[in-house]
């Protein structure tokens, strides 16, 4: 396991934890999105979250940001109780990185890089927050984004840059909060193999190199068998395993909670499980 300490607190300590939302057609049949989920997370490593549609996955990772209340159970942050944390204090250890960054005005890059400063900030200034940052801001934007690939995209419009680029300026923003845990929801999704492989490669490195704790959800299971060290498969807001790839990723596990059949070998190069589903019969 790359970079994952065995001493001093754990990233996150959930213990039955049960959430719903306040409407009739919630996800599960009995009303709760997530049902009794108990797990760890110990610091510095790469943990993916994965399950079917409606499985719970951006709710959780939700929840691990304080972005939702549970109505039961305990979630801890570094032995610090989530909810008695003030949320600016839990933005100043965690950073999550929405599926969608809904950005209604052309905003620099750079502009968008430094909105992720605003946790250490006390007053948050003009739309884009510019006004404000001293030279540690400006010093920490720069190191993000050399970090993400986008410091040369610096002054470019988020609006006249790829995919691929905006999403590696969406994750540059949130290490300018200087989190000790980065959230990620779907960091994949729309992109296409190479900058797939680019974003999941840059996780890697700020694992190795920041020992930065990564929780990711994703629908992509051999990526997710590749560049994680444990994954958390869930079904009906329910932990199915928690393990290493080769422990969850079996042929008996995975047809259970897609309900479909699948073929499970290694990876020639990695020798971790990689998934396929099966062939059309000639």
């Amino acid at each position: 396991m790359n970079g994952a300490s065995t001493t001093g607190p754990l990233a996150y300590a959930v213990e039955r934890l049960r959430f719903r939302y306040d409407r009739a057609e919630a996800d599960s049949p009995n009303g709760w999105v997530l049902d009794g989920l108990t797990f760890a997370v110990r610091p510095g490593e790469i943990i993916g979250i994965l399950g079917p549609n409606g499985s719970g996955k951006s709710s959780l990772l939700k929840i691990l940001a304080k972005v939702l209340s549970p109505q039961e159970g305990l979630v801890r942050l570094f032995d610090s109780e989530l909810a008695g944390m003030p949320q600016r204090d839990v933005a100043r250890s965690v950073a999550l990185v929405p599926q969608e960054s809904h950005l209604a005005f052309p905003f620099s890059i750079t502009e968008l890089v430094l909105m992720g400063r605003f946790p250490h900030h006390r007053r948050m200034l003009g739309l884009s927050g510019l006004g404000w940052e001293g030279p540690d801001d400006m010093r920490v934007a720069e190191e993000a984004m050399r970090e993400t690939d986008v410091l040369h995209l610096a002054h470019r419009s988020v609006a006249d840059v790829s995919g691929g680029e905006r999403q590696r300026a969406v994750i540059a923003r949130a290490l300018t909060q200087e989190p000790k845990v980065l959230l990620l929801d779907e960091p994949t999704a729309f992109l296409d193999l190479h900058h797939q492989l680019d974003i999941c490669a840059i996780l890697r490195r700020l694992n190795e190199e920041r020992g930065l704790t990564v929780i990711l959800v994703s629908h992509d299971l051999n990526l997710a068998s590749q560049y994680c060290d444990r994954l958390l498969l869930l079904d009906k807001g329910r932990a199915v395993r928690l393990g290493a790839p080769e422990d969850v990723m079996t042929p008996e596990v995975l047809e259970e909670v897609y309900r479909c059949r699948v073929l499970v070998d290694r990876h020639p190069q990695s020798g971790l499980p990689r998934v396929t589903l099966p062939g059309r019969e000639a």
